[in-house]
């Protein structure tokens, strides 16, 4: 079986995690996470995040975290029993395997809702309904979503834009859902607030193994092997490659 592009290598996703925590810090305090009694991790993969929301919520915190890959929650599982951070969180994250455009709960259960590189994979519309559905009154929606059509990539010959989109696009995923999430979630009768990672670091030669995970045709293949060593060759601090993610933090009205 062929793997889920969806899901990369979970050291990958902890890299991706570690990236994200400063910015993702500040949207979980704009969402007042430490007063949160129910969280939902949506889209939880292997639980880089679950363990950092049952410890930043309150004392009686739980913390479900949900993905439809049953591999991913085993590793979760797997994390809880041996690692430090997760011992002292696990009693309080709950691991559920469940499809997020039909959650397993009833109405208003949740006060916060967070995720994290998932609606991309996601049916949006859907999902975001049945986030709004499973939300108490004034709960609320911190989501980090990326949007590979805005790419900032220099020099042009080491740029990697198409092939994401075209990846991400055979994939079943949706490059550009950071642009069309805000109008989504005001749809759904959200308030939203949006904000941009406004940290531009030295670019990853990880980025090119997350790449790889795509399906990618030969031709698209070669392409990157080309870019790959073009970048190998530049100064790492001459090359620019931003992905845009939005951060967006949404209540219900």
């Amino acid at each position: 079986m062929p793997p889920d592009p969806s899901l990369p290598p979970t050291e990958l996703l902890h890299e991706q995690a570690a990236w994200l925590a400063p910015a993702r810090s500040r949207l979980l305090r704009r969402v007042r996470v430490a007063a949160r009694r129910r969280i939902l991790d949506l889209g939880c993969g292997p639980g880089a995040v679950s363990g950092e929301l049952a410890a930043r919520g309150a004392g009686c915190c739980t913390v479900v975290a949900l993905d439809r890959s049953r591999e991913a929650l085993a590793q979760l599982a797997v994390a809880a029993r041996v690692g430090a951070d997760a011992r002292t969180a696990r009693a309080r994250v709950c691991p559920i395997r469940a499809a997020a455009h039909r959650l397993p709960f009833a109405d208003g259960v949740f006060d916060l809702v967070f995720c994290q590189f998932t609606l991309m994979w996601l049916d949006a519309p859907a999902a975001i309904a049945e986030m709004a559905r499973v939300l108490q009154p004034g709960g609320a929606v911190a989501a980090i979503e990326p949007d590979y059509g805005g790419m900032i990539e220099y020099p042009p010959d080491t740029a990697t834009r198409e092939l994401w989109i075209a990846g991400l696009n055979r994939a079943g995923a949706d490059p550009e859902i950071g642009r069309r999430l805000p109008g989504l979630l005001i749809g759904a009768g959200f308030r939203v607030h949006v904000g941009l990672l406004d940290r531009l670091a030295p670019p990853s030669a990880r980025r090119f193994s997350l790449l790889r995970g795509l399906p990618l045709t030969p031709g698209e293949s070669h392409r990157l092997g080309c870019i790959e060593e073009r970048a190998a060759a530049c100064n790492p601090r001459a090359i620019v490659a931003h992905l845009p993610v939005l951060l967006l933090t949404a209540e219900l009205h």
